[in-house]
């Protein structure tokens, strides 16, 4: 659209001084006669831009013009600037276009805010990846991105948790990504679920549209479907002493166990502590890792179960060295 053409060549020439013609369409893939045309409509509707003749010469706007985001305020340009996780806007085939949109804002910044915007993104970076991550591999991205914004219903193979495999046609609504992984909403015979993204397995995207739900809003969706699966996971609670030794180790604990209380050392000098697991079996192979520095005090039946599991281990190294 000519409208967005001349937003882009007013941006340009902030950004950059001067270009030529030639530079111009080659920058906005147009001819050189529509360069001359916009910048005739751009002069026309008041924007001081005027053209230097000879070898150095170029389209270029009169000193102190500048386009003004008025109003801006320092923490609502913050929240402009801060960089998003590049790991997901290359996921999503963005990362190119935010880093022009990102010139774009900086040039429409008054040039007393230039030096603090870049200020910004020097001080603060996001990275959602995992220290020793295995990127998942999603075929179908492109698809379910294409499906969503036209939408258009996919036909998918996904591999349930318990390894099963099941077809359905669904209705995508959007796309949300939890850490590092991304799932896929849709709905399916009236009924909207989370499908991780990289568990489809095949998708054929179809002819067929959908109506898109006008209600649903996709975020309130997703934090509503969190809370759900939060109340659904098992828990395990276990009331033990620690080692004074194994405090900043416990603090910084693995994603199977929360930490629900931590007291004041007892007289003993151990520490009181409170753990919620998942399942019985992470308990178990959890504080067995701590060797003789956590003591169990409830559930009681826990100690036998730590017993026997240390004993196992004791017989099969003393079987193997007997060999």
């Amino acid at each position: 659209m000519r409208a967005d053409r001349l937003i882009s060549i007013l941006l340009l020439l902030q950004n950059k001084g001067k270009l030529t013609t030639k530079e111009l369409a080659k920058e906005l893939e147009v001819t050189g006669r529509t360069i001359h045309r916009d910048m005739e409509a751009l002069s026309a509707a008041g924007i001081p831009v005027v053209a230097d003749r000879g070898k150095s010469g170029g389209w270029r706007l009169l000193e102190q013009y500048r386009t003004n985001l008025t109003g801006l305020k320092a923490n609502e340009l913050k929240s402009l600037l801060i960089s998003p996780s590049f790991q997901m806007l290359t996921d999503l085939g963005l990362a190119k276009d935010w880093h022009e949109a990102r010139q774009k804002i900086l040039a429409s910044i008054p040039s007393a805010l230039q030096n603090y915007s870049h200020d910004i993104w020097n001080r603060i970076h996001v990275d959602t990846t995992a220290w020793r991550q295995s990127p998942e591999k999603i075929e179908s991205f492109k698809i379910l991105q294409e499906a969503i914004w036209d939408e258009r219903k996919l036909q998918i193979e996904y591999e349930r948790s318990d390894g099963e495999y099941v077809e359905r046609v669904v209705n995508p609504l959007g796309l949300v990504a939890k850490g590092s992984t991304w799932y896929l909403i849709a709905s399916s015979n009236e009924k909207i679920r989370s499908y991780r993204a990289s568990r489809i397995k095949s998708v054929i995207l179809t002819k067929e549209t959908f109506f898109r739900p006008n209600d649903f809003n996709l975020a309130q969706y997703w934090n509503d479907s969190t809370q759900e699966f939060i109340k659904s996971l098992p828990r395990y609670e276990v009331d033990i002493e620690i080692s004074s030794s194994i405090v900043q180790r416990i603090k910084f604990t693995g994603r199977f166990v929360q930490i629900l209380k931590i007291d004041s050392p007892s007289e003993n000098g151990w520490i009181p502590v409170s753990l919620c697991f998942d399942t019985e079996q992470e308990a178990k192979e959890y504080i067995l890792g701590f060797g003789d520095q956590i003591r169990i005090i409830r559930p009681k039946e826990l100690k036998q179960m730590i017993y026997d599991m240390a004993k196992s281990v004791v017989d099969f190294y003393e079987q193997e060295n007997s060999m």
